[in-house]
Parts: structure tokens; sequence; C-alpha cells
């Protein structure tokens, strides 16, 4: 059985830090592209930043350098760090494995989700 679990959101002020990770288990974590989702109170699901197996990167256009996604295969693991945070980044964040895509930057490219990690940037 695949289980994602995120971990590392919280409350933090304007300007800050937060590191999101997500430990995967029951896959090969190294075959799987890695994605981070977030979905901000009353709107859709919305692509953060993707990583495939062989290490490539997407983020989605909102970043604009402020996050990195980055895995450790060795420890099952992806994380995101989020730096700069503004008040618009308040979301619930998930994060997802996918099976088959190169890249994969839609939702329906990933097989599996995690239960989501709530990040609330408040002063």
């Amino acid at each position: 059985q695949v289980q994602l679990v995120e971990s590392g959101g919280g409350l933090v002020q304007p300007g800050g830090s937060l590191r999101l990770s997500c430990v995967g288990s029951g896959l090969t974590f190294g075959t799987y592209g890695m994605g981070w989702y977030r979905q901000p109170p009353g709107k859709e699901r919305e692509l953060v930043a993707a990583m495939s197996r062989g290490g490539s990167r997407y983020y989605g256009g909102f970043v604009k350098g402020r996050f990195t996604i980055s895995r450790d295969n060795a420890e099952n693991t992806v994380y995101l760090q989020m730096n700069s945070l503004k008040p618009e980044d308040t979301a619930v964040y998930y994060c997802a494995a996918a099976r088959n895509s190169i890249i994969p930057t839609k939702v329906g490219d990933y097989d599996y989700w995690g239960q989501g990690t709530q990040v609330t940037v408040s002063s």
C-alpha cells in the first residue's frame, strides 16, 4: 500500500520560510516523478513544483524563484523549501507521486497523493 505523508506545515509570518517534507512508503521511490500541489481556500488545486526521476525541475509561474523542490531517494523523501512567503501562499499543500510521466505537471499525471499539510502565512 502506497503512502505519502507530508509534514512541516504551520503558521509563518510574511517573508518567512518553511520546509515541507513528504515521506513515501510502499513504492520504489526513485522511479517516480514527484510533485507538490497546493489548494488555497475556495480555489482549485494548482501545481507548485515537480521533479522528475532524473532530477529535472518544473515550477508554477507564481513561484518566481522563492521555492525549491528537492528529493533524497535514499530517504524516500521529497522536500519543498519555501522562502519569502506571502499571505497568498496560504493553502493546503499536497505531495504526489507519478509513475509514468517524465516531468509530471498535470493532476492526472499523478497516481498517489498525500493527505496534505496546512500552510498559513499571516502576521
